[in-house]
């Protein structure tokens, strides 16, 4: 049975929907800085800084940053259980991709709080 597609249940309904949002939004904030980075050819640090000091891009540099973060998240778990698996593996499968996804896990939030440092500047 298929539930809703934004429900907070974990499905893979809801991984493919968070998926495109966040290839959709990787996308426009790539096209943006293309955008901008052609309209500025002679820019300098302080139209860069101008730009970066903006709330709205901040608040673009936000989303985008979260946007990459759930998008490789939702990436590696698929690779992980497709590839790490006991048919492969063996028993050692289990213990394995565990250990992968916590230290992926662990990544994301250093590069998510590393990232939410720079942006906002903390």
């Amino acid at each position: 049975m298929v539930r809703p597609v934004t429900s907070f249940a974990r499905s893979g309904l809801s991984d493919w929907l968070i998926q495109r949002v966040s290839a959709i939004v990787m996308t426009t904030y790539f096209l943006f800085m293309v955008y901008w980075l052609t309209a500025h050819k002679d820019f300098d640090y302080s139209a860069w800084q101008s730009l970066h000091h903006c709330i709205g891009m901040k608040i673009f540099n936000t989303i985008t940053l979260l946007s990459v973060v759930a998008h490789a998240w939702i990436g590696m778990w698929a690779v992980l259980t497709d590839y790490l698996t006991e048919r492969l593996l063996g028993k050692k499968a289990l213990p394995l991709r565990l250990l992968c996804q916590v230290g992926i896990n662990g990544l994301l939030v250093v590069y998510t709080l590393w990232g939410l440092a720079i942006v906002w500047g903390v």
